[in-house]
């Protein structure tokens, strides 16, 4: 079996950056305004970050766990100023599934733009970039024995593994989709083509509670899967069968990248959401003894130093 961090037995893998910078412009699914994206090569070590450009002094939040500030309908980011950055589940997951290591993500509004609804276009956008591999070793996040939670009939847990497996189910009263579930160990190629295109989804019955909420003003057809009591409305149907529980995957790889590290772990969720699989990383880092950073060579002696203030 080959180790998580190497390619077809090409050896351990290093970190990685983009090749060149590169950007794009979407509408926020809640904010429904136009907001501008750019992703910029980032020094080794220096891991994921957000910054607004268009607030003054262009402040910058990091990308983890620790700086999660809502998770009511997607995932967001704040820091002690109350500057956010919300829905970076999608492009955290397209971050992940091209093996991103460090970047910094300029962002001109306090919500990432929807896209498609899926991390794909943010995986084409990466692919249009290229990436480079830095003279740095790859850190992972080990986890050494069970962490998990369970309420109101959900449940998430984070296993020992050697390499990160994602088992997701959904249960929904809902007659088109039930009951789905999928377990995938992580593979780059397998997830760009599984994963990546599967799309958010709503219901259509709740629409307009959202929109009295001042949420999904963007939300349209034309990213998200829509669905009635008795039919998908998207004129071109479903991309996969289970699209619905592939999403759940794609949302918890996303969620998960904010651990600051790739992880080497079985995550099992069970109808969890964006706020259960913050709290699960919350309550994985509150135990010094559950977890330890791990490069090819072996444990790692000084954990990152952003991970130990985290965890001070």
């Amino acid at each position: 079996m080959l180790k998580p961090g190497n390619r077809d037995g090409a050896g351990p893998r290093r970190q990685r950056t983009l090749r060149n910078p590169i950007g794009c412009v979407g509408t926020g699914l809640h904010t429904g305004a136009k907001v501008s994206l750019t992703l910029h090569p980032a020094e080794a070590d220096s891991g994921i970050a957000f910054v607004r450009y268009d607030r003054s002094g262009r402040p910058a939040i990091p990308a983890r766990f620790d700086q999660v500030c809502d998770t009511t309908v997607c995932t967001a980011l704040g820091d002690a100023a109350g500057t956010t950055v919300g829905a970076v589940e999608h492009l955290m997951a397209a971050l992940a599934i091209c093996e991103i290591d460090n970047v910094l993500i300029e962002v001109g509004g306090p919500e990432l733009p929807i896209m498609d609804g899926s991390a794909q276009p943010f995986v084409f956008l990466i692919e249009c970039a290229g990436t480079i591999e830095q003279d740095r070793p790859l850190r992972w996040l080990e986890v050494l024995k069970p962490v998990s939670l369970e309420a109101h009939g959900k449940y998430a847990c984070l296993e020992p593994a050697d390499r990160l497996i994602l088992d997701c189910a959904v249960h929904l009263e809902h007659p088109l989709i039930a009951s789905q579930a999928m377990s995938l160990a992580f593979d780059a190629e397998t997830f760009r083509s599984a994963i990546a295109c599967a799309r958010t989804f709503g219901f259509a019955e709740r629409v307009e509670d959202l929109w009295s909420h001042g949420l999904a003003r963007g939300g349209s057809l034309k990213n998200a899967v829509v669905v009635s009591r008795d039919r998908v409305l998207n004129e071109e149907g479903l991309r996969f069968p289970d699209e619905y529980v592939r999403h759940k995957v794609l949302d918890s790889l996303g969620d998960l990248y904010l651990a600051g590290a790739p992880l080497r772990a079985r995550f099992v969720g069970r109808s969890a959401g964006h706020a259960m699989h913050n709290k699960l990383l919350r309550a994985l880092f509150a135990d010094p003894g559950a977890w330890r950073l791990v490069d090819d060579a072996g444990p790692l002696e000084h954990p990152m130093p952003e991970l130990r203030a985290a965890h001070a």
